[in-house]
């Protein structure tokens, strides 16, 4: 089991940026797969953006591809999000959330993907 630990949200105002980042500890965070997920207030969480155990392969949700990016670092064990031209339908908490399979040859975007957890950040972006 590996241990995540997000670190970044705020309230920031539309326009603007922020950076999360994840933690992670427990296993080898460099063979698997990491993701991020956001759940508004009333609404079923959500995929943002994911990004394979090698690095070299990344895949966004529609909603904010060419705002976000993701990266990992996994000297370091731990991912980021960076997000630009946030909008009022950015305000969630956003969770960092691992693989269930190490090596995986695709980019996980499905729940059920995931088999770790973060504890969740919230993002505030006013209008």
């Amino acid at each position: 089991q590996v241990q995540l630990v997000e670190s970044g949200g705020g309230l920031v105002q539309a326009g603007g940026s922020l950076r999360l980042s994840c933690a992670a500890s427990g296993r080898t965070f460099s063979s698997y797969a990491m993701g991020w997920f956001r759940q508004a207030p009333g609404k079923e969480r959500e995929f943002v953006a994911a990004i394979k155990w090698s690095g070299d392969n990344t895949y966004y949700a529609t909603s904010v591809k060419g705002r976000f990016t993701i990266s990992r670092d996994n000297a370091k064990n731990t991912v980021s999000l960076q997000m630009n031209s946030l909008k009022p339908e950015d305000t969630a908490v956003y969770y960092c959330a691992a693989d269930r399979s190490q090596y995986r040859l695709t980019v996980p975007w499905q729940i059920p993907d995931f088999g770790s957890w973060g504890q969740g950040t919230q993002v505030t972006v006013s209008s």
